[in-house]
Protein backbone atom coordinates (compact mmCIF):
# COMPACT_ATOMS: atom_id res chain seq x y z
CA UNK A 1 0.00 0.00 0.00
CA UNK A 2 0.95 3.44 0.79
CA UNK A 3 4.12 4.83 3.00
CA UNK A 4 3.77 4.61 6.18
CA UNK A 5 4.62 6.87 8.81
CA UNK A 6 7.64 6.00 11.63
CA UNK A 7 4.70 5.07 14.37
CA UNK A 8 4.73 1.86 11.44
CA UNK A 9 0.97 1.40 11.86
CA UNK A 10 -1.12 3.93 10.19
CA UNK A 11 -0.21 4.84 6.04
CA UNK A 12 0.73 8.20 5.94
CA UNK A 13 -2.04 9.01 3.78
CA UNK A 14 -4.18 8.57 6.86
CA UNK A 15 -2.25 11.19 9.15
CA UNK A 16 -2.46 13.72 6.18
CA UNK A 17 -5.82 13.13 5.86
CA UNK A 18 -6.61 13.59 10.02
CA UNK A 19 -4.73 16.72 9.43
CA UNK A 20 -6.69 18.05 6.51
CA UNK A 21 -9.76 17.48 8.27
CA UNK A 22 -9.24 18.88 11.83
CA UNK A 23 -7.42 22.14 9.91
CA UNK A 24 -10.57 22.34 7.59
CA UNK A 25 -13.55 21.90 10.39
CA UNK A 26 -11.82 23.74 13.12
CA UNK A 27 -12.50 22.60 16.48
CA UNK A 28 -16.02 23.80 16.66
CA UNK A 29 -15.89 26.93 18.87
CA UNK A 30 -17.61 30.34 18.40
CA UNK A 31 -17.48 31.79 14.85
CA UNK A 32 -16.03 28.63 13.69
CA UNK A 33 -18.27 28.47 10.74
CA UNK A 34 -19.78 24.81 11.42
CA UNK A 35 -23.22 23.96 9.65
CA UNK A 36 -25.25 26.00 11.23
CA UNK A 37 -23.10 29.30 10.91
CA UNK A 38 -24.33 31.51 7.60
CA UNK A 39 -24.11 34.78 8.63
CA UNK A 40 -19.89 35.38 7.80
CA UNK A 41 -17.85 37.55 9.55
CA UNK A 42 -19.28 39.61 12.69
CA UNK A 43 -22.67 37.87 11.96
CA UNK A 44 -24.68 35.71 14.33
CA UNK A 45 -25.60 32.08 13.45
CA UNK A 46 -28.77 32.88 12.34
CA UNK A 47 -27.29 35.77 9.75
CA UNK A 48 -28.71 38.97 11.89
CA UNK A 49 -25.91 41.08 12.83
CA UNK A 50 -24.31 40.22 16.08
CA UNK A 51 -25.98 41.47 19.19
CA UNK A 52 -23.99 44.73 21.09
CA UNK A 53 -23.85 45.61 24.65
CA UNK A 54 -26.43 48.78 25.54
CA UNK A 55 -23.56 50.09 27.70
CA UNK A 56 -20.34 49.70 25.45
CA UNK A 57 -19.83 52.98 23.34
CA UNK A 58 -18.76 53.38 20.03
CA UNK A 59 -15.68 53.33 19.15
CA UNK A 60 -14.18 56.98 19.42
CA UNK A 61 -11.45 58.31 17.11
CA UNK A 62 -8.33 60.09 18.51
CA UNK A 63 -8.18 64.05 18.05
CA UNK A 64 -5.91 65.51 15.69
CA UNK A 65 -3.92 66.52 19.28
CA UNK A 66 -3.94 62.98 20.68
CA UNK A 67 -2.71 61.36 17.27
CA UNK A 68 -0.26 64.14 17.53
CA UNK A 69 0.84 63.31 21.06
CA UNK A 70 0.65 59.75 20.51
CA UNK A 71 2.66 59.99 17.18
CA UNK A 72 5.35 61.70 18.02
CA UNK A 73 5.97 60.40 21.60
CA UNK A 74 5.76 56.86 19.92
CA UNK A 75 8.59 57.76 17.46
CA UNK A 76 10.85 59.73 20.18
CA UNK A 77 10.86 57.01 22.39
CA UNK A 78 12.00 54.46 19.14
CA UNK A 79 14.79 56.81 18.52
CA UNK A 80 15.68 56.94 22.13
CA UNK A 81 15.84 53.54 22.29
CA UNK A 82 17.98 53.23 19.12
CA UNK A 83 15.25 51.21 16.98
CA UNK A 84 16.02 50.03 13.89
CA UNK A 85 12.82 52.25 12.89
CA UNK A 86 13.10 55.13 14.05
CA UNK A 87 15.24 56.14 11.06
CA UNK A 88 12.13 56.15 8.92
CA UNK A 89 11.47 59.63 7.38
CA UNK A 90 8.95 61.87 8.68
CA UNK A 91 6.42 60.27 5.84
CA UNK A 92 7.03 56.62 6.91
CA UNK A 93 6.33 57.53 10.34
CA UNK A 94 2.90 59.16 9.63
CA UNK A 95 4.20 62.71 10.69
CA UNK A 96 3.12 66.13 9.15
CA UNK A 97 5.69 68.68 8.75
CA UNK A 98 5.09 70.64 11.92
CA UNK A 99 4.63 67.56 13.50
CA UNK A 100 8.28 66.44 12.41
CA UNK A 101 9.74 69.75 13.60
CA UNK A 102 8.17 69.20 17.31
CA UNK A 103 10.02 65.56 16.86
CA UNK A 104 12.89 66.32 16.05
CA UNK A 105 13.23 69.29 18.91
CA UNK A 106 11.92 66.89 21.47
CA UNK A 107 14.13 64.00 20.68
CA UNK A 108 17.13 66.37 21.00
CA UNK A 109 15.83 67.42 24.80
CA UNK A 110 15.41 63.94 25.30
CA UNK A 111 19.08 62.82 24.49
CA UNK A 112 20.03 65.75 26.80
CA UNK A 113 17.81 64.57 29.47
CA UNK A 114 18.63 61.31 29.09
CA UNK A 115 22.80 62.09 29.19
CA UNK A 116 21.85 64.19 32.60
CA UNK A 117 19.06 62.43 34.48
CA UNK A 118 18.87 58.34 32.56
CA UNK A 119 16.75 57.09 30.03
CA UNK A 120 13.36 57.04 32.33
CA UNK A 121 13.31 61.07 33.39
CA UNK A 122 14.50 61.07 29.41
CA UNK A 123 11.00 58.74 28.24
CA UNK A 124 8.71 61.65 31.33
CA UNK A 125 9.82 64.22 29.37
CA UNK A 126 9.06 63.16 26.19
CA UNK A 127 5.66 62.39 27.23
CA UNK A 128 5.37 66.01 28.96
CA UNK A 129 6.38 67.83 25.99
CA UNK A 130 4.37 65.73 23.71
CA UNK A 131 1.85 66.67 25.10
CA UNK A 132 1.98 69.77 25.68
CA UNK A 133 3.74 70.70 22.19
CA UNK A 134 0.75 69.04 20.27
CA UNK A 135 -1.86 70.61 22.01
CA UNK A 136 -0.06 74.00 21.40
CA UNK A 137 -0.11 73.37 18.05
CA UNK A 138 -3.42 72.01 17.96
CA UNK A 139 -2.41 68.84 17.08
CA UNK A 140 0.30 70.60 14.27
CA UNK A 141 -1.18 68.75 11.01
CA UNK A 142 -2.20 72.09 9.00
CA UNK A 143 1.59 72.32 7.57
CA UNK A 144 1.63 69.03 5.38
CA UNK A 145 -0.55 69.46 2.21
CA UNK A 146 -0.40 65.29 2.06
CA UNK A 147 -1.79 65.11 5.85
CA UNK A 148 -5.46 63.45 5.70
CA UNK A 149 -7.62 63.11 8.77
CA UNK A 150 -8.08 59.57 9.52
CA UNK A 151 -11.46 57.93 8.42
Amino acid sequence: MGATTRAGSWPAAYGCALVLAVTLTGCGGSGSGGPHDSGGPGRSSDGSAPHRRPNSPAPRTPSPVRMCADLISYWAEQDLAGSHWAGLDWEQKGLSNEQYEIYDEIVQAARAERRRHGTPAAKALIKRLTERRCAAANGATHSSENWRPPT
